[in-house]
């Protein structure tokens, strides 16, 4: 795939841009590492080659848009500027987590950056963002809402219904398919009669766009002009970002993997980090210090919220049936 043009975005950007991506990859390492040690609980689902996604979708959004994101969230929770001890404290299942502990992984939401939630089931997030296009277009400030989801999801009744009625009410929404080509242990070749899902966008008269979503300055220029398509009422996209998770489906010992390593190999010479570094290198825009710089910042902000999510207390016992909506 070409390389995007680095030149469209000031230096500054182009490098918040890899600090952003550089983040949740040392983020996912660590919960990585702690998962397999015991010390984080439930599962995790690792999110690490896929960054350039979610920070190239995020950098085109306002704070006040919402997105809604899926069991491997926590690059999207990021990207749209969770905090990192809070997120961190709620996979430790520490009381002054997100979700009080009590959530974990699949379940960190902050509404007030526009964050409605990950979620574990496949699909089950795009009824709830599509309502979300639904009420900005109601409110009338120009608000934007998007859905991240998995090639897995697209085969879903969801992503079908909630693309006709979006498209039809013409709502301010954008689908964001990370399109990994598994969902968990089965290949998409397997499942899907085209390639492309972005192709089916036609079906539903809305524009579908395929992007290297290993360039994350390519996903910030196909979200931006989805993004602003939303904004001018002329209602949804489809973004297909062509991208790979490096891990399993999720972090626990001895989980079956099927894919071929050949694949893996292939696919972990197109980091999307190394790819931006050697771009603002050649461009003279970064140098060694500059990235020791960034790496340095990003190290103390996950320690940090190592440090806070182990000095805060595990939620007591009395609290187990708080915030519970239904049992």
């Amino acid at each position: 795939m070409a390389q995007s043009l680095v030149t469209n975005l000031p230096p500054d950007e182009q490098r918040a841009l890899l600090r952003g991506m550089l983040t949740i990859r040392r983020f996912e390492e660590r919960a990585s590492a702690d998962y397999r040690a015991g010390r984080i609980y439930g599962v995790v689902h690792c999110y690490i080659g896929e960054e350039a996604v979610a920070v190239g979708v995020c950098s085109a959004l306002a704070r006040t848009d919402r997105i809604i994101s899926t069991h491997r969230g926590h690059g999207h929770c990021i990207a749209k500027g969770a905090d990192l001890s809070r997120m961190m404290a709620e996979l430790y299942g520490r009381e002054t987590g997100y979700c009080k502990g009590k959530g974990g992984s699949m379940h960190i939401a902050d509404f007030a950056i526009g964050m409605l939630g990950a979620n574990g089931i496949v699909a089950g997030g795009l009824s709830i963002i599509t309502g979300a296009g639904l009420a900005a277009q109601m409110e009338g400030q120009g608000g934007v809402a998007t859905a991240f989801f998995g090639d897995g999801a697209a085969n879903a009744g969801p992503f079908h219904e909630c693309l006709n009625i979006a498209a039809t009410w013409k709502l301010p929404v954008i689908y964001v398919c990370e399109n990994n080509l598994w969902a968990a242990n089965t290949a998409a070749a397997a499942t899907h009669a085209l390639a492309d899902i972005a192709a089916r966008a036609a079906g539903y008269g809305i524009p579908g766009v395929i992007v290297d979503g290993n360039d994350v300055v390519a996903v910030r220029q196909a979200a931006s002009r989805a993004v602003e398509r939303a904004r001018r009422g002329e209602g949804p996209s489809l973004i297909e970002c062509k991208t790979y998770r490096w891990r399993g489906h999720t972090e626990r010992p001895g989980q079956p993997d099927r894919r071929d390593a050949a694949e893996i190999a292939a696919w972990q010479a197109t980091d999307p980090i190394a790819r931006l570094e050697r771009q603002l290198r050649t461009a003279g825009e970064l140098d060694d210090s500059g990235v020791a710089a960034i790496e340095h910042e990003v190290a103390d902000a996950i320690a940090a919220a190592v440090a806070f999510a182990e000095a805060s207390p595990f939620p007591p016992p009395a609290a187990a049936s708080e915030d519970v909506f239904a049992a």
